[in-house]
C-alpha cells in the first residue's frame, strides 16, 4: 500500500510498491540510506543571518594620565610595551607579603561567590551539550503490553468478525527521527550556547579578580590601620609624659592646674581614638575571613606595621585593555551570543524538511512476540513551512536585532568604563604621590614645631597651650600621613584590578573545545 501526503510517503504494512526494483524487506534500508545521503548533502547548508564581527569600541591612542617618573620612594616607573612586565596571575606577590598571598590563595577555594560563578559556568559548558545534542537524531522506544476487551457480537463467524473477549497486544516499537539543519538554525543555538558558555567562563575569572581586589583592599586597610594603632599608641605614651612634666612643674609652682587639666585631656582624648580604631580594624577582620570562606571566629590577623608604598605596576597600551578585563570580553561574547539569535529568528522564514522512521514488533500472542513476521515499520520525510504568522516572525527577528544593539551599546559602555578606571586610579597614584612628599615635609615641620614649643615651654616663655596645639597638629599630619600612603597603596590595588588583573582572552576556553565537551 502507497499514500502520499504532502511532503510524507508512509509505507504501511511492509509493502513495497510492486513497480519499485527492490524487495520489501530492503525498502527501509534503502530509504534511511537516501536520506543518509540527503543529511551530507544538506548538512552544509546555506546559514542565514549575520556573520557576527566584533563591533569598535572608543580606544584612545594613550592614556591621559601618566605614571610618576620617580615614586616617592625612588623606585623606578615605566613606560612598557604591551604585556611587558603586567602582573601574571598571581597579581597579589608583587606587594611582597607572605600574609597576603596566603590570604589570596583562599579566595579561589573558598569563597562561595567564586564557587557559585564556577558551578554556574560548569552549567553553561552542559547546555552547550543539550545544543549540540540537537546535530544529531533521536531514537526512542516505548514498550507496552495492552490488555483490551471487544464488544460481544450478535453475528459471528459468517461475517468473520473476531468473537468476543480479551486480547493482549505485545508492542516494542523504536521511533526515529532527524531534523536536518538546512538554514543552520542548530548550528547558530549551538554557537550562542558555546558563546554564553564564553560569558559564564569570564565572568567567572571577573568575579575571582573582585574578590580578590577586595580582599587586597580590605587588607591593607587593615594594614593601615595597625598603623594608626601604633602612631597613638606611641603617641599616648609621648603624652603621659608630657602629662608628668606639667604635674611636675606644677607640684614645683612652677605651672598651673589648668596646665595639667588640659595635659589631661589631651592624653584622654588620644586614648580615646586608640581605642575608636579597633572597630575599624575587626570589621576588617572579619571581612577577610568571609572573603576566605571561613567565619570570622576562625580567623585572626596578627599586627603589623611596617606597610610599605606600592610598587610599580606598569600599564601598557589602551588597546590591550580590550583582552586583558574579563568583565569586557564578558560583554563581547554577549554580542556574539545575541548575533546567533538573528540567525535562529531569520531561519524560522525558511522550511524545515525531518526524517521520521518507525519500526518494531507487535503481536498478540507473547510467545510470538519477539519474531520476524511480527514486525512493522514506517519511514518518511516531512517539509514543514508556515505559511501565514501574522508577522510573528518578523517581529521575533526585529527583537532579536534589537537585543544585539543592546549588548553592542553594553559593550561599549563597558570599555569606557575601564578606560574610566584605569584614568582614575593612575590620577590617584600620581595626586596621592604629590601630597604623600608634601604630608611628609609638613610632619617634619610639625615634629619641630613640636620640640621648640616644648622646649619653650620647660623655659617659661610659652604658656602649655601652645604645647598642646603643635601637639594636636603633628598629630593630625602623622595620621593624615598614614591614611594617604594606605590610599596609595589601596589605589594600586584598584589600578591592578582595573588592568585585568594579569588576565587575558587567551585563558578563554575556546568554542570548538566547549562544543566538544571539553
Amino acid at each position: 500500500m502507497k499514500r502520499i501526503s504532502y511532503g510524507k510517503l508512509v509505507m504501511g504494512n511492509g509493502k513495497w510498491p510492486r513497480h519499485f526494483p527492490f524487495h520489501s524487506n530492503h525498502a527501509p534500508f534503502v530509504i534511511l540510506l537516501l536520506s543518509a545521503c540527503c543529511l551530507l548533502l544538506f548538512s552544509t547548508g546555506c546559514m542565514v543571518g549575520p556573520k557576527y564581527q566584533r563591533p569598535s569600541a572608543p580606544v584612545p591612542a594613550a592614556y591621559k594620565e601618566k605614571p610618576p617618573a620617580i615614586s616617592t620612594d625612588g623606585t623606578a616607573w615605566k613606560q612598557v610595551q604591551p604585556n611587558d612586565g603586567t602582573p601574571k596571575g598571581k597579581w597579589w606577590e608583587i606587594y611582597n607579603d607572605p600574609q597576603l598571598n596566603a590570604l589570596e590563595e583562599q579566595v579561589s577555594i573558598s569563597n562561595q561567590n567564586v564557587l557559585a560563578a564556577e558551578a554556574q559556568f560548569r552549567e553553561a559548558k552542559d547546555a552547550v551539550r543539550v545544543a549540540r545534542a540537537a546535530l544529531f537524531p533521536i531514537v526512542s522506544t516505548s514498550p507496552s503490553i495492552i490488555n483490551s476487551r471487544s464488544p460481544s457480537s450478535q453475528s459471528s463467524g459468517a461475517s468473520g468478525a473476531p468473537a468476543a473477549g480479551a486480547h493482549m497486544t505485545y508492542d516494542l516499537p523504536v521511533d526515529f527521527s532527524y531534523q536536518f539543519d538546512l538554514w543552520g538554525s542548530i548550528r547558530r543555538s549551538v554557537s550562542a550556547s558555546a558563546a554564553l558558555a564564553q560569558v559564564s567562563a569570564a565572568q567567572l575569572e571577573n568575579a575571582r579578580l573582585l574578590f580578590q581586589s577586595e580582599l587586597a583592599q580590605d587588607y591593607f586597610q587593615l594594614r593601615g590601620t595597625d598603623s594608626s594603632q601604633d602612631l597613638l599608641d606611641r603617641t599616648v605614651k609621648s603624652y603621659e609624659q608630657y602629662l608628668q612634666l606639667t604635674k611636675d612643674r606644677y607640684n614645683g609652682g612652677v605651672a598651673s592646674g589648668g596646665d595639667v587639666a588640659q595635659a589631661q585631656t589631651q592624653l584622654d582624648t588620644a586614648r580615646a581614638q586608640l581605642i575608636d580604631l579597633g572597630v575599624a580594624r575587626a570589621q576588617f577582620e572579619h571581612a577577610i575571613a568571609v572573603l576566605t570562606g571561613k567565619p570570622p571566629a576562625d580567623l585572626s590577623i596578627p599586627s603589623q606595621t611596617n606597610m610599605s608604598p606600592p610598587p610599580p605596576i606598569p600599564v601598557g597600551v589602551p588597546s590591550a585593555l580590550l583582552e586583558r578585563r574579563p568583565d569586557i570580553a564578558a560583554t563581547e561574547r554577549q554580542m556574539a551570543a545575541a548575533n546567533e539569535q538573528i540567525g535562529i529568528a531569520e531561519a524560522a522564514f525558511y522550511p524545515t524538511l525531518t526524517l521520521s522512521a518507525d519500526a518494531g514488533l507487535q503481536s498478540t500472542n507473547f510467545l510470538k512476540w519477539i519474531s520476524w513476521p511480527s514486525r512493522f515499520w514506517s519511514v518518511g520525510p516531512l517539509l514543514a513551512e508556515t505559511l501565514f504568522d501574522a508577522g510573528k516572525r518578523r517581529a521575533q527577528t526585529d527583537q532579536a536585532k534589537a537585543a544585539y544593539d543592546v549588548t553592542v551599546a553594553n559593550y561599549r559602555q563597558s570599555v569606557l568604563a575601564g578606560f574610566q578606571q584605569v584614568e582614575d586610579n593612575l590620577a590617584a597614584l600620581r595626586i596621592l604621590a604629590d601630597e604623600s612628599s608634601a604630608e611628609d615635609d609638613a610632619v617634619r615641620a610639625a615634629q619641630r614645631s613640636l620640640q621648640i614649643s616644648t622646649d619653650q615651654y620647660k623655659a617659661g616663655t610659652v604658656n602649655y597651650l601652645q604645647v598642646i596645639t603643635t601637639q594636636a597638629i603633628a598629630l593630625a599630619d602623622e595620621r593624615t600621613a598614614v591614611d594617604i600612603l594606605t590610599r596609595r597603596v589601596v589605589a594600586s590595588v584598584l589600578l591592578v584590578e582595573a588592568l585585568g588583573g594579569g588576565w587575558d582572552t587567551s585563558t578563554l576556553p575556546t568554542q570548538q573545545k566547549l562544543i566538544k565537551g571539553k
